[in-house]
């Protein structure tokens, strides 16, 4: 059974600087992409950043410039450098793959960590 796991959240004050990891195993044949989302209280979840298989990324606007997501093919995981950060980044962070298995290796399913929470505040 797939299990994708984060780890690195925590509070940081206003400029401050976090990374976040996240491993996926358990049955995996491969791993078309990977993402990271993040969600506030009332609100639905958000995109942040993602990396292709080819090493491709996207990042939404309001990271540009001070989030850096990799991909490490060889460990199945995939981090989130996020620099200068702002009370508004404060969120669950979420850690997303579509995975190919070995029980199901006719297209990629989405699978998801159970998030881990990022504080930013003076």
């Amino acid at each position: 059974q797939v299990q994708l796991v984060e780890s690195g959240g925590g509070s940081v004050q206003p400029g401050g600087s976090l990374r976040l990891s996240c491993v996926a195993s358990g049955g995996i044949l491969s791993i078309n992409s990977m993402a990271w989302y993040r969600q506030t209280p009332g609100n639905e979840r958000e995109l942040v950043a993602s990396v292709g298989s080819d090493f491709s990324k996207n990042y939404a606007d309001f990271v540009k410039g001070r989030f850096t997501i990799s991909r490490d093919n060889a460990k199945n995981a995939v981090t989130l450098q996020m620099n200068n950060l702002k009370p508004a980044d404060t969120a669950d962070y979420y850690c997303n793959g579509k995975i190919v298995t070995f029980t199901n290796d006719y297209y990629a399913l989405d699978y998801w960590g159970k998030g881990t929470l990022v504080t930013v505040s003076a």
